[in-house]
């Protein structure tokens, strides 16, 4: 590995470290250097997603799609775009984005965005396929709560 590579990934760790720390400016500057010594799809998603705890959606977004950019088959960014377009009332465009999270080669949390579609789901009151992407994602990742309690909670809507 190189000196900008190592030096890139010890600013990106840095960056995660503060953010889980709260110091979402600091994260936010410290991830941008990361990015500007050696771009990673990782990088970018995470700044996206320092970007949304500071409310800033949009620009959240664009930086996820630049990780996109860098890295096609990365999955967290296409299911990032989902979730935050479900957060500004845009649960239909956030479909295509969730399947696409769905379909990548490289994720470790497939469980997320079937949860995110069950919420569009949900949200357009398309309660049977809300159903089953709950299950699937709970399939996907035995005993994750949210999905769980979204299936027993549509249970208890259809009774």
């Amino acid at each position: 590995m190189d000196d900008r590579t190592q030096m890139a990934r010890e600013l990106f760790q840095k960056a995660y470290r503060m953010q889980m720390e709260g110091e979402l400016d600091l994260a936010v500057s410290l991830y941008k250097k990361s990015i500007a010594l050696k771009p990673t799809a990782e990088a970018y998603t995470f700044l996206g997603w320092t970007y949304h705890f500071q409310g800033k959606l949009e620009e959240a977004i664009e930086e996820c799609k630049k990780a996109i950019d860098t890295d096609p088959t990365f999955g967290n960014p296409y299911n990032d775009i989902g979730a935050y377009l479900i957060e500004l009332g845009k649960p239909e465009e956030a479909v295509p984005w969730l399947e696409q999270a769905i379909q990548s080669k490289r994720y470790e949390a497939y469980h997320y965005p079937w949860y995110n579609l069950g919420r569009v789901y949900v949200s357009m009151e398309i309660y049977s396929k809300a159903r089953e992407c709950f299950l699937k994602s709970a399939e996907v990742s035995p005993g994750y709560a949210p999905a769980l309690d979204a299936v027993e909670k549509l249970r208890r809507m259809m009774q």
